[in-house]
Parts: structure tokens; sequence; C-alpha cells
């Protein structure tokens, strides 16, 4: 596998977040300014995910997790569902290949089971073409909510304990966060918000405790490989403490408490 790219001269390579999720919204304004019908927008926003796709694996960045579709994105009229779903299925089949020779293993978050039959299909398909990959992990965040996603993790916990597997004192953070659909990812470091908006949107919510967040007006359409290395260069000059004080962190108790290198 080819090794990551140097970083832009501006970005220090050993402090970059080893996991960034993204929320990419602003499609609809973005067409409307332009006058565009919205699915116009959701075409645009496609290319930004293709290039910052791209650019994180170019980095080096090891997860990438994008909010693709909301739970409360079902709400919005079937026209624009339908063409949604169908830009979902084109994109996965023209990606793959390229998924597979940059070694980026592909993954799915969400109520799944509400996806359209061939749209489940071609998640599997996906997952399973680009399971050995090593270089990165994509996660798209589909039919997902936050708030859905903890329910569901305390309802499996309450079945296990009403099966009499697991007792409530055993039900620690960690036990919690397996239960969850993202099992076996690391929180995000950073969390990037597009178009304006100042909010979580049911995002991530227990995982995104301690990370940093960020916010531009740029519409996601107009996100591209700058707007990133901008995002980027903001979380290297945060000074992450995770309640810690900073003789603690320099001491090395961050790296104890996490049990890898401060980030």
């Amino acid at each position: 596998m080819t090794p990551p790219s140097p970083s832009p001269p501006s970005l220090d390579p050993a402090r970059l977040p080893r996991h960034v999720a993204i929320i990419m919204d602003g499609n609809g304004r973005w067409a409307r300014q332009r006058g565009y019908p919205r699915v116009r927008g959701h075409a645009a926003g496609a290319e930004s995910a293709r290039a910052i796709i791209r650019e994180a694996r170019r980095l080096g960045i090891g997860y990438l997790t994008l909010y693709a579709f909301s739970e409360e994105n079902w709400q919005r009229p079937a026209r624009e569902i339908r063409t949604l779903m169908a830009l979902l299925k084109r994109y996965l089949r023209q990606e793959l290949r390229e998924m597979q020779e940059n070694g980026i293993a592909f993954n799915a978050i969400g109520n799944l089971a509400r996806l359209p039959a061939d749209v489940q299909e071609e998640l599997r398909r996906t997952r399973e073409a680009t399971q050995g990959g090593t270089g990165m992990v994509l996660t798209l965040a589909l039919s997902y909510g936050g708030r859905s996603e903890i329910l569901q993790a305390l309802q499996a916990l309450a079945r296990e304990v009403q099966a009499g597997r697991l007792t409530p004192e055993e039900i620690d953070a960690a036990r919690f966060a397996g239960a969850l659909y993202t099992a076996g990812l690391p929180d995000p470091d950073l969390l990037i918000r597009t178009s304006g908006e100042y909010r979580l949107s049911n995002f991530l919510l227990w995982q995104s405790a301690y990370t940093e967040l960020y916010f531009t007006d740029t519409y996601w359409p107009d996100f591209r490989e700058a707007e990133f290395h901008r995002a980027l260069r903001d979380y290297q000059r945060r000074d992450r403490r995770f309640g810690l004080t900073q003789e603690q962190v320099k001491s090395g108790a961050l790296a104890r408490m996490q049990g890898a290198p401060p980030r």
C-alpha cells in the first residue's frame, strides 16, 4: 500500500486527529442560492464527500465518519429521498475500486433496516468487498439518530440483564460503548459542521463528549481540501486536556488515561 503523502506545510502530521466526523450540511441552501433544484445540491455534495475522503486518506487520517442521512431526513419529500438513495447507490458503485486500491474499509451505522432493500444490499456488498482495507475506515451514518442509538444500546443491555447474563453493576462506559452502532471505532477527535449551523443535530451524542467542535459558514458543496486543512489547523491549535490540568498532560497522565499518546 502506498504510504500517505506529506501533509501541507502548515499541518503537523504528528498531531492530526485520529478520527474526524463531519456533519455535511447546506446542500439545499447551496442549490437554492444558485436557482438549482435541491437534488443538484446533493449531487454537488457527493463531489465534496469524494474530495474529502481522498484527502483524509492522503493525509493518513485513520477514521472518517460522514453524517449522510439522519432519522429526521425520512420526513423529506419522497422524491428527494429516492434521489438521495439513488445517489448513494451510484456513489458506492463508482467508488468501490478506488476504496479497494487505497485500503479504505467501508462501514455504515444507523437504523439500516429502514433503508430500501437494494440500498442495504449495496452497503453489504461494499462492506464485504473492502473489509481487508487497513488504510482508513470510512463510515457513513445512514438513517442515523444519536438518541435512538443510545436507546437501542440500553435496550440491548437490559435484555442481557433480564436474561441473567449481566448485572447492572457490570455496565460501565466501555460496555455501554460496545453496545452502540460505533462499537470498535474510536471516539471522534474532531467534529466538523458546515453551513453555519451550531448544533450536533443528534449526531454521535455519546461519542462526542470530549470531541473538538469546528463550525464553518461554508456550505458542504463548497467544502473542499482548503477548508478541510483550515479545520485541521484549528484543531492543532486546541489544547486537549480531557478534564486534566496542563501539568498532568505534560507529565503523561493523559497518555496513561487513554492508553495511547495524547493527540
